[in-house]
């Protein structure tokens, strides 16, 4: 039997798309949710009692975790334990219906269940099947486990992050969403390829082949010179000026020059020192990146007789690029951002509005489920009687 009906608004960019994934921490759970976001219907697949792991990251949002609740809105939860057949034969009833099936298990796992892109689309060539792993399914490390921390520690992204004395890992889990984003739209571009062809697809993506994709331009950097890039901290280690700049009373702002045009520009309107501009040292973004050192202390110096806030308005009236330094806390209250609520069962909390925003669609913003919340109503869309429900919830396979 087919999956339960959509029942989602068929305006919604991905109204009728069915999606069943089995997932947990951040990188496929975050491509899920976008793709609920879209008015797809995401089933969440999870252990009895535990559920996905990432809701014991922490308790920060009124005693959820806000991993948990910043990657799960929208989705209906289904308790199964898949080590048992019955569990095994809901699943395989659901994924029967469904549009996009999407696995983050560890190495081997989904294989083991039979729950390979290769027997699935089998079975129904127009599945799109979505594996997202440390690795990827070949190479020597395929079976290694991955986190995010190594993942950035493989890449090379710590050797490229941090100050010019220690190395820092970037403090969001940059390779589970840059895996996350891969899987997102490798599944969009296999659903529009199935409305032209009728056939399905297996998307492949891992961390590492993500994050290895966003750090191209170290790589490029280091291969045609010879060597990496250094760690610059908030500085670029190709442009220049580029950075934190110290202005008086104790303050500080971020600038970024990026051509010729605009240095000129600082010189004149923001340090009031036209000379530099015309100083050889400094002719062009390469000069000024080979005498960054002595390049900061002319522009700090010029900055130190005025406040930050006062540097900040020169730098707009001379349409240089720059920003504060704001905390997380300094965040939540900026005038840029869109707040919407989303529900959980610890009542509303506030929620971000996709950063995505297409013209006549409102964003899906439902509310964050409990472990197997939805178990029953599926199970029952799917034909099983209140006595079968409870014989499965006897022996705990839901």
């Amino acid at each position: 039997m087919s999956a339960p009906a959509t029942g989602v608004d068929p305006a919604r960019p991905l109204a009728g798309i069915t999606v069943v994934s089995i997932e947990q921490a951040v990188a496929a759970p975050f491509a899920t949710r976008q793709l609920a976001d879209l008015g797809a219907r995401v089933i969440k697949i999870e252990r009895p009692g535990s559920g996905d792991f990432a809701r014991g990251y922490d308790e920060s949002v009124r005693g959820l975790a806000s991993y948990f609740v910043w990657l799960n809105r929208s989705k209906e939860s289904v308790s199964l334990d898949l080590k048992q057949e019955p569990a095994r034969q809901v699943l395989a009833r659901l994924i029967a219906g469904a549009d996009v099936f999407v696995q983050n298990l560890a190495p081997g796992a989904a294989a083991r269940m039979g729950l390979s892109a290769e027997e699935l689309r089998a079975r129904d060539p127009r599945l799109v099947v979505c594996d997202i792993s440390g690795y990827g399914s070949s190479g020597p490390f395929r079976d290694r486990r991955a986190y995010d921390l190594l993942v950035q520690c493989e890449t090379g992204l710590l050797s490229v992050t941090g100050s010019p004395e220690a190395p820092a890992k970037v403090g969001i889990s940059v390779a589970d969403i840059s895996a996350g984003m891969y899987g997102l739209s490798s599944v969009l571009t296999a659903l529009y390829a199935r409305e032209r062809t009728g056939q399905g697809a297996a998307v492949e993506v891992s961390l590492f082949d993500s994050l290895t994709e966003w750090m191209s331009q170290p790589l490029y950097y280091a291969m045609y010179t010879g060597t990496p890039p250094p760690r610059t901290g908030t500085s670029h280690a190709t442009i220049a000026p580029y950075g934190t700049f110290a202005t008086g009373g104790g303050g500080s702002v971020q600038l970024a020059v990026q051509n010729d045009r605009e240095w000129r520009r600082l010189c004149d309107q923001v340090l009031e020192r036209p000379e530099l501009a015309d100083d050889a040292r400094y002719a062009t973004n390469a000069l000024r990146v080979r005498h960054r050192d002595v390049l900061v202390l002319e522009v700090e110096a010029a900055l130190a007789a005025r406040s930050a806030d006062e540097v900040l308005a020169r730098l707009d009236a001379a349409q240089i690029a720059n920003g504060r330094f704001n905390e997380v806390t300094d965040l939540l209250d900026h005038p840029q951002l869109d707040w919407a609520e989303v529900g959980t069962s610890v009542g509303p909390v506030r929620a971000l509005l996709p950063p995505a925003r297409i013209g006549g669609v409102e964003p899906v913003m439902g509310p964050v489920p409990a472990v197997g919340q939805h178990s029953d109503a599926v199970l029952a869309e799917l034909g099983l009687d209140p006595e079968a429900i409870a014989a499965l919830r006897a022996s705990g396979a839901v």
